[in-house]
């Protein structure tokens, strides 16, 4: 008889991974568990620790989860999609989607003992570089900022940095020649050659993107992300067509359609994330439509482990990979949770060879955080 992938149970619950972790720290999971015991993980989106996502997963999604076979990925992300259409279908209900996903995922991997990867097509590299993405920068000085990216710079050798803004967006404009000296400085600190990008954080008019724009070519940056609000596509599609340096945004597009509108006002570079917009199954879709484009995908991702690792199948699966692999959170705080989190050697991840995800987890020391 085959085993079966019915699902039988769905949890969601948030992470406190050390006391006092204010919500923005803590992680939102989901266990789902088959009929057959086999046990899928996944990670929401980790706004406001992923509570809203939490909450239509248990409310909204689980009723219509039970009894599904875990195998039918793609209809069961459009099925759950448009029963919830009118709760939004951006932010929380895509980060709950992509949880899930995941999830059913890491159980189709587990079920046939193949890595996700396998599932996918195949993968076109064992090995995925990443990036050490650094942020908090506005409130830094030169110095400060210098600082940080060395550290990091010294400890991991990535293969290469994006140094953050992260400020306040409703100020835009605040201190343009300020990112100017920490993008200069950062230019100076580890030479000519290797490769940097600067994130805005949307923290520009399109004024003001044209002026940082122009000194981050100077400096031979590489990109220049989302450099305005991001709900204005018009004016990032203006930016991206008037500089010569790459300029990406679609960190905060959660709709195959919105994706599609970006590519159209000129982004030539997108950064959907797999833990806010649909998971593996949204990613993929994603890549898709990128390749039929000419546009490059190289995905936003802030999660060190579960959304990382799902995020790395992904781009071992992707023909062209023209960029890193986005690596925002080193410190290890998650460590705790997972008996083999990944590691990274010489600015590279090695992509999971075991089955579903390859991750596993220590249920005991999740539990004791819930």
């Amino acid at each position: 008889m085959a085993p079966s992938a019915n699902i039988r149970s769905i949890e969601a619950f948030q992470v406190s991974w050390q006391p006092g972790d204010p919500p923005g720290r803590r992680s939102a999971l989901v266990r789902i568990t088959t009929e057959d015991g086999v046990v899928g993980w996944g990670e929401a989106s980790p706004m406001q620790g992923g509570q809203h996502s939490i909450g239509i997963i248990e409310r909204d999604l689980a009723p219509g989860l039970v009894g599904a076979d875990a195998f039918d990925t793609a209809v069961l992300y459009d099925r759950l999609l448009h029963r919830n259409i009118k709760l939004g279908p951006e932010g929380a209900l895509t980060g709950a989607l992509a949880a899930v996903d995941i999830a059913l995922w890491d159980i189709k991997g587990k079920t046939l003992g193949l890595p996700v990867h396998k599932l996918l097509g195949g993968a076109w590299r064992a090995e995925v570089p990443f990036y050490a993405s650094i942020g908090g920068n506005a409130a830094r000085t030169v110095d400060e900022t210098v600082r940080v990216v060395e550290a990091r710079w010294r400890r991991e050798t990535p293969a290469a940095i994006k140094i953050r803004r992260d400020g306040d967006r409703s100020l835009l404009d605040l201190d343009i020649p300020g990112d100017i000296a920490k993008a200069k400085a950062v230019r100076q600190l580890v030479g000519e050659g290797y490769p940097l990008a600067f994130d805005a954080n949307n923290g520009y008019s399109v004024g003001g993107a044209m002026r940082v724009g122009r000194a981050l070519e100077g400096l031979g940056y590489v990109w220049f992300e989302e450099p305005v609000q991001h709900y204005d596509v018009r004016g990032m599609g203006e930016v991206a067509q008037r500089l010569d340096i790459t300029v990406s945004a679609a960190e905060q597009t959660y709709t195959l359609q919105a994706l599609v509108d970006m590519i159209h006002a000129g982004v030539r570079m997108v950064q959907p994330d797999i833990v806010k917009m649909g998971g593996i199954t949204g990613l993929m879709q994603c890549a898709a439509i990128c390749h039929a484009h000419g546009v490059e995908l190289v995905p936003h991702q802030t999660q060190p482990i579960i959304g990382h690792v799902a995020n790395l199948h992904v781009l071992a699966a992707l023909m062209h990979l023209t960029k890193p692999a986005e690596y925002a959170d080193a410190s290890g705080r998650m460590n705790i949770g997972f008996k083999d989190p990944p590691r990274s050697v010489d600015g590279r991840f090695v992509v999971p060879q075991g089955p579903g995800l390859g991750l596993e987890v220590d249920e005991a020391e999740i539990n004791k955080r819930r």
